[in-house]
């Protein structure tokens, strides 16, 4: 981080000036450590800059007067905060951004950001401290003369405070039941702010929901009739038809409509074609009916021929 205030402003500033795109990330948690190690994973793609919110929030008013954009960042810079400017694929960078997770252990005070189980089995541990785990509520027997808890239990609730006497426990038992890392609250993108998971919406549901739009354009310009590109296509054929109607009203003529003029003054003409080939079909079903019949009386006759008394 900047250390004197002008030179932060003025890193700031070179920052907002050069990258068309500013992550802002949640730090909660996050040790010098792993900051280390994002800016290493973020190298030559993007940077860093971490500062105090006053500070911050100072410099941005400052900047205003030239960029009024930059007054969408200041209702985010609240709480324990950075940011990371970048002109890469937003969707990439986002997720470098989360990559870096660590385990961590349960600290007394702590926000619980999932529920936090403990599972059965031996814990290695001498029967003397029995006490403690009937203190929590954790169910036990001694076996091969050491404690084993007998069913998994739900030692801390999410979003609840992680006790001293549960982070204990869960120090005893070596288990680091949450991970921490940076974490993105906003994004600002060309003098734009919006929520991270704008970035997953698909190519698909952008199309879907533009279509969408373009209908309902089309449908209001067309019920008021103000032409808009989206409805322009739908006047032309709506006029198409309407010229076609008079056309055919009148003596106005032209080569395309001329067969469907002629159609309309003689329709038996161009429906005559149907009834003959039906008439051919017809008779051709017929025909081997006929025949069988004919076959069936000849039959008949042999069988006639036949006195009873030959």
């Amino acid at each position: 981080m900047v250390g004197n205030k002008s030179e932060y402003f003025g890193k700031l500033k070179s920052l907002l000036e050069e990258y068309k795109s500013v992550f802002i990330v949640t730090v909660d948690n996050v040790s010098s450590q792993q900051m280390h190690e994002v800016r290493q994973s973020l190298r030559g793609e993007a940077v860093v800059l971490m500062g105090k919110n006053t500070m911050v929030r100072r410099a941005l008013r400052g900047f205003i007067a030239d960029t009024p954009e930059y007054e969408r960042l200041l209702p985010h810079v609240k709480g324990n905060i950075g940011f990371v400017f970048t002109n890469g694929d937003l969707k990439d960078i986002r997720d470098k951004i989360l990559a870096n997770k660590v385990a961590a252990p349960a600290r007394a005070g702590a926000l619980a950001p999932a529920d936090v189980w403990i599972p059965a089995g031996n814990t290695g541990m001498e029967p003397g401290k029995t006490s403690f785990f009937q203190a929590l509520g954790v169910p036990t027997k001694i076996a091969r003369g050491t404690i084993e808890i007998t069913t998994d239990l739900k030692l801390v609730e999410a979003n609840s405070k992680v006790g001293p006497s549960e982070a204990t426990l869960l120090n005893m038992l070596n288990i680091s039941p949450f991970t921490y890392g940076l974490g993105v609250a906003q994004v600002y993108d060309q003098g734009n702010t919006f929520p991270p998971h704008v970035l997953d919406i698909g190519e698909e549901q952008l199309l879907k929901t533009f279509s969408s739009a373009i209908t309902a354009i089309a449908s209001i310009s067309l019920a008021i009739n103000f032409p808009t590109l989206p409805s322009v296509i739908h006047s032309v054929v709506n006029g198409y038809k309407k010229v076609l109607a008079v056309a055919i009203e009148t003596e106005i003529t032209w080569p395309e409509i001329e067969e469907l003029k002629d159609r309309i003054a003689n329709p038996d003409a161009y429906a005559s074609a149907a009834p003959v080939a039906a008439a051919a079909g017809g008779a051709a079903e017929e025909k081997p009916a006929e025949e069988k019949a004919a076959s069936d009386d000849e039959q008949s006759d042999d069988d006639m021929g036949f006195g009873l008394f030959d």
